[in-house]
């Protein structure tokens, strides 16, 4: 069974997750969701105003108010600087099994930290939560994403043909990746530090 625990403080060696906060809204919007090489990897456009980053983030501290809610800010420990996001979503009650998904903005890829944010949350939800399986999926035009996902332990288990449809109202192949809590057991999974 799920355990539901919300969004704790967790903290790895270069990062800190935590709940965001109303005044987050205009790193929000600068870092990641006004940028358009990052909304290239999401479904929903960039913002071209801060006022439906304010929404978003009002929406996001809304759901606090649930422990089924899942949803942390990504910021580096040295500086405090907001990078991305990162969350557990689509909680199936009858499987146990959920999805996780993740953002960083541009300035902070190919650093590792997308890499260590991942691997954070898998372990949470398996030591903490319970959960029995963690899948996710990125546009097969993004294999950065794909290295991530492995990196955490994820395996590719195939593609789906147009998955999504863009802002720009273009299909994207997806592929899926998943992790099940034994197979994370057995690797004697720990929390891997630093940029491997």
């Amino acid at each position: 069974m799920i355990k539901y625990l919300g969004t704790p403080h967790i903290e790895t060696d270069r990062l800190i997750l935590e709940k965001f906060q109303l005044n987050d809204a205009q790193k929000v919007f600068d870092h990641w969701l006004s940028d358009e090489r990052v909304a290239d990897n999401r479904i929903n456009a960039a913002h071209k105003t801060i006022s439906e980053t304010i929404e978003r983030v009002n929406k996001i501290v809304t759901g606090y108010e649930s422990e089924e809610f899942c949803y942390w800010a990504i910021k580096l420990k040295d500086s405090g600087e907001l990078i991305g996001e990162i969350d557990l979503y689509d909680f199936d009650k009858v499987t146990e099994n959920c999805e996780v998904s993740y953002s960083l903005g541009y300035e902070w890829w190919n650093r590792g930290y997308g890499t260590e944010a991942l691997r954070a949350i898998v372990e949470f939800g398996f030591r903490q939560m319970n959960i029995h399986k963690i899948s996710a999926a990125h546009n097969t035009d993004n294999p950065a994403s794909g290295r991530i996902m492995s990196k955490a332990g994820m395996v590719q288990e195939g593609i789906i043909r147009d998955m999504i449809r863009n802002s720009k109202n273009q299909y994207k192949d997806c592929a899926i990746y998943g992790i099940l809590q034994e197979e994370f057991n057995s690797k004697n999974f720990v929390l891997q530090q630093g940029t491997n």
